[in-house]
């Protein structure tokens, strides 16, 4: 019996048709997905699920999705599908991350002509049979500075399309390297730097509570240099609105576009009404052509894995076979972890990753593996990197990507070596799986440990000196806080050592000021790891 697709939301009738040119009974049914009671009455009776953003794949809806496969979501946002109850149903969940890059890079660069002529307002006078010619000044994008916050896919298509205005470009990235950065033809610059020299900033990174939430917080906005023009087509939440509001009445700032806004839909804001701020409602992605690209992206995806198996673009499962995913799934958590660990370690820009396959692991598909790593790596910058899209984000950003592998060397039958390399320094990591299937970190800097790995970490170092242990125990019962593992490992009598906690909840920040504070600790790091 062919494999039977409902389509819920608005695709477009290409799209549709590959499904049924590929062997697959399609429904299609765009505003069912409206209708939530209608939807879980008949999402029983399909094997995949293909979707935009008004149909809510919640977990009742996938209660009720007993024969469901896969839920492919034509678009890169998937807030609308209960991803963790997908996982647990065993829906992989897809999405298509690359199908609307140039259309939202475009919509930035046309919302920074808009605010530099005030075209908008220029055009709604002049419908009101005004003739204010002398009243809408604008200014040359050529020659002046663009400041791109975020150098990853559409930022880097940004700075392409400014080069070719004639502007000079900065980015400011954590992850985009000095060699990146020059064949891109931008200046790679710190936040401050970049607040300082712009004439027009534009954003174009994810939102992540505690890192770029408010990354133009009220201090950094005035910082900002006079005149400037700020641009948002990226995320809510990255600006304070307020702040930029008072910053615009006081001429400080003197034009702002925004397409994102920290509450949507967005019926009223602090940046509304206000002259020289345009405001468009998440047009971003409203092209003809990126809907088409990743409604016909998402048909591809589902017929690819309901005939033949093949697994692309999945935010929730490994791109491998079936028979591989039985042998390797615990060998991705442990490259993952890996990944994550030496990521959440590593502040300064990356410019190599190396990876060493040892014994049988070196057998596997390395090429799932190496992306499990890279996936690790990245999810601090972006939490929705998948093992897809990782090796695409660490190419643009010039990560050298090497892998290596040997015959059995130690004690294991087979491990994974991290390694990673920054203009400043190397870390490294590797660990194996045990029989019991579960990963275990078993060395760190060179330093052998037997660490199980946990939902919440604490990793420190210091000078291998008698009292550790007691600090780390009496401080974390002071703060509450439960030690479920506690590992210890040492390079000599008296050299560095190490230790990594694995408790049952996020380390209040007091306890690890409170380490940091006995000057026992040359480093002191809380961890966090996505263990099933």
């Amino acid at each position: 019996m062919a494999p039977k697709v409902l389509v819920s939301d608005k695709l477009s009738e290409t799209a549709v048709q590959i499904f049924r040119d590929r062997g697959i009974d399609v429904d299609f049914m765009p505003d069912l997905g409206k209708d939530k009671e209608a939807l879980a009455a008949v999402i029983d009776q399909y094997d995949g699920l293909a979707i935009r953003s008004a149909t809510k794949a919640t977990a009742a809806l996938i209660e009720k999705a007993t024969n469901l496969k896969v839920i492919g979501r034509a678009g890169i946002g998937t807030d609308n599908v209960d991803k963790e109850a997908a996982s647990k149903a065993g829906i992989i969940v897809m999405n298509t991350p690359f199908g609307n890059m140039i259309t939202t890079a475009e919509h930035a660069i046309a919302m920074m002509f808009a605010v530099a002529r005030q075209i908008p307002e220029a055009s709604e006078s002049t419908h009101a049979g005004k003739w204010e010619k002398s009243k809408f000044m604008g200014v040359e994008l050529t020659g002046k500075t663009l400041g791109v916050i975020g150098a990853g896919n559409i930022g880097g298509i940004v700075c392409d399309r400014a080069r070719g205005l004639k502007m000079k470009v900065m980015a400011y990235d954590p992850y985009l390297g000095e060699e990146k950065a020059d064949q891109m033809g931008v200046q790679k610059v710190e936040l401050e730097e970049l607040l300082a020299k712009s004439d027009f900033i534009t954003l174009h990174v994810p939102f992540i509570a505690g890192v770029t939430e408010n990354i133009l917080s009220a201090e950094n906005l005035a910082k900002t240099k006079k005149g400037v023009r700020i641009i948002n087509c990226a995320r809510g939440g990255l600006v304070d609105e307020a702040a930029l509001a008072e910053l615009l009445k006081s001429g400080h700032v003197a034009g702002a576009a925004f397409d994102v806004f920290a509450e949507e839909p967005a019926k009223e804001n602090a940046l509304f009404n206000l002259p020289n701020v345009v405001v468009t409602p998440h047009l971003g992605a409203a092209t003809t052509e990126a809907q088409e690209n990743v409604a016909l992206q998402v048909a591809e995806q589902m017929s690819d894995y309901l005939m033949t198996g093949a697994v692309t673009n999945a935010l929730n499962m490994p791109s491998v076979t079936a028979e591989e995913a039985k042998i390797m799934g615990p060998w991705i958590d442990l490259s993952g972890h890996l990944g994550n660990f030496t990521g959440q370690m590593t502040d300064e820009p990356i410019t190599a990753i190396n990876i060493m396959f040892d014994g049988s692991v070196s057998e596997m598909n390395l090429k799932a593996l190496t992306a499990a790593v890279l996936a690790g790596i990245m999810k601090k910058a972006n939490p929705d990197t998948n093992m897809v899209s990782a090796p695409v984000i660490a190419k643009e950003r010039g990560i050298q990507i090497s892998t290596t592998k040997q015959d059995k060397s130690g004690a294991f039958d087979g491990y994974v070596k991290v390694t990673v390399v920054t203009d400043k320094r190397e870390r490294s990591i590797a660990g194996t799986v045990f029989s019991d299937g579960k990963p275990r970190f078993i060395q760190i800097k060179g330093i052998n440990i037997d660490a199980e790995i946990g939902a919440h970490m604490v990793y420190t170092t210091n000078e291998d000196v008698p009292g550790i242990i007691g600090t780390l125990g009496q401080t974390m019962g002071k703060h509450d806080v439960n030690i479920a593992n506690f590992t210890l490992g040492r390079s000599e009598a008296n050299g560095e050592a190490i230790a990594l906690l694995y408790v049952d909840a996020p380390v209040p920040a007091g306890a690890l000021q409170e380490l940091e504070g006995t000057k026992l600790f040359t480093q002191v790091k809380p961890l966090a790891f996505d263990v099933a």
